[in-house]
């Protein structure tokens, strides 16, 4: 239960205006954009696929005959590398083409300030 009994017993918060408040949200979606467009998807899958495709085919390029000889005279390390790197490097392309778009933030007619007469 709360220590408050009726909303007249909360203490009141002194010191913040509606452009004080307006400001740290407009602050916070900004942040929180940036974050978004930091952690998109496309940044990670790409790049893990890029660095793994790199191990895979030097492993590839490195395998002796009879590790082709396994896999039925095929470099199956080498062109799986190969794929994952096209396949990384797609997802880092398609990053760069089409980034992640700014969001706008919403205005409703409240938030305009009132305009004088004149």
């Amino acid at each position: 239960m709360s220590e408050f009994s009726s909303p007249s017993d909360r203490p009141e918060r002194h010191g913040y205006t509606e452009q004080d408040v307006l400001r740290e949200v407009t602050e916070l979606q900004q942040k929180s954009a940036t974050a978004a467009r930091i952690f998109d998807l496309r940044r990670i899958i790409g790049g893990l696929f890029v660095v793994y495709g790199v191990i895979v085919t030097i492993a590839g390029i490195a395998d002796d005959q009879s590790a082709i000889d396994k896999a039925q005279g095929v470099n199956i390390n080498l062109w799986t590398g190969i794929g994952m790197l096209l396949l990384g490097i797609f997802f880092l392309a398609w990053l760069k083409l089409r980034p992640t778009p700014p969001t706008v933030p919403e205005v409703t007619p409240e938030d305009l300030p009132d305009k004088p007469a004149a």
